[in-house]
């Protein structure tokens, strides 16, 4: 029989539907095919440095100059970005309507000066270079006081017939808080409220020990399938020490995080042919709402990271109830992806 399942952080619920359901082989043609039409012209290419919006951030060789050869992860501002820096918020009424500039910032991280490399083939250190990267970019932006909120996120060969074939993440940084990331504070703060633990801790606990939801665990990360996923294979990855903040991370943490993401996408490529998928970065904001003060968001907030591979599409229900149909149980999923060796 079909189970409603709800997600204990944000009350979304979604549908395991056992009736449809599917073996996870069955997701493999659903993965679309590489595509290099727009290769010959990629400007995220070493060498191609002058193509792209001058560089933000970089690391690079010590003899290296800056917006030319020589780096391993570049940061650049997005050359058609959705918010912009310049500016004020200039918050206004329309009538009834609400509405400020479109205040903040947009960045692509570059991750590879390489073009046909991506995450499963890079070295460790070269995945560490991107997370240390991240972390810098968002703790750079809190310094701007219109900032209230940054999302990093992947988007992995989402329209592969558009975008060039090169590994690529981006940076969105806001002056609200977005509606999900409120969604995830009230839950958060609700439960700790009333039990006075981090929910996430008690998530991270209950995953290791019921164990059929895991894929993957190192010193200081989980990686599983959620109770509630919304998408066949999707996974969790949350620190088993409560903290708040990525931008606090570790040198220790930074190589365990490096590791255990890299092991979970060289999976699913391997098994589901390289499939589309999202990947976002959760952490506190800079600004909290006025239930919450700094003090208590640190006790009960604890940053994470999602990934939804791309295998179903949302349809009229789905956009309509907020509801999500995923064919695979998480049980399932995460069994397949334990069950796999590493490629």
């Amino acid at each position: 029989m079909p189970e409603l399942r709800k997600d204990p952080i944000s009350a979304r619920w979604s549908i395991i539907s056992t009736e449809r359901s599917k073996r996870p082989e069955a997701f493999v043609a659903n993965a679309p095919k590489r595509t290099d039409a727009l290769d010959a012209t990629c400007p995220f290419d070493e060498g191609r440095e002058d193509q792209t919006c001058p560089e933000i951030l970089s690391y690079r060789k010590k003899d290296s100059d800056k917006n030319g050869p020589g780096w391993s992860v570049r940061v650049v501002p997005n050359s058609e970005p959705v918010l912009k820096v310049e500016g004020d918020l200039g918050r206004r009424g329309v009538g009834m309507f609400d509405m400020m500039n479109g205040i903040g910032a947009h960045e692509i991280i570059i991750e590879t000066p390489r073009h046909e490399e991506h995450i499963p083939e890079m070295e460790n250190s070269q995945v560490e270079n991107i997370l240390w990267a991240y972390r810098d970019r968002i703790v750079d932006l809190y310094r701007d006081k219109r900032i209230k909120s940054v999302m990093v996120f992947k988007n992995h060969r989402i329209n592969p017939e558009f975008t060039h074939n090169h590994s690529l993440s981006q940076l969105i940084a806001l002056p609200i808080l977005p509606k999900h990331v409120k969604e995830e504070m009230a839950g958060a703060k609700d439960y700790y409220d009333f039990k006075e633990r981090c929910l996430y801790c008690d998530i991270v606990r209950q995953e290791i020990a019921e164990g059929i939801r895991v894929v993957d665990e190192n010193k200081n990360f989980l990686l599983f399938c959620p109770y509630a996923s919304r998408s066949p294979f999707e996974v969790n990855i949350i620190p088993k020490e409560h903290n708040s903040a990525y931008t606090t991370i570790t040198k220790e943490a930074i190589m365990d995080l490096a590791e255990i993401i890299k092991r979970y996408l060289k999976k699913i490529k391997a098994a589901l042919n390289d499939p589309p998928y999202n990947m976002m970065f959760h952490t506190r904001p800079s600004f909290v709402t006025p239930r919450q003060t700094v003090s208590t968001i640190d006790k009960d907030y604890h940053w994470h990271i999602e990934i939804v591979p791309k295998l179903t599409k949302l349809a009229g229900f789905e956009w309509g109830t907020g509801f999500f149909i995923n064919p695979t149980s998480p049980e399932e999923g995460a069994s397949f992806l334990r069950n796999l060796e590493d490629y």
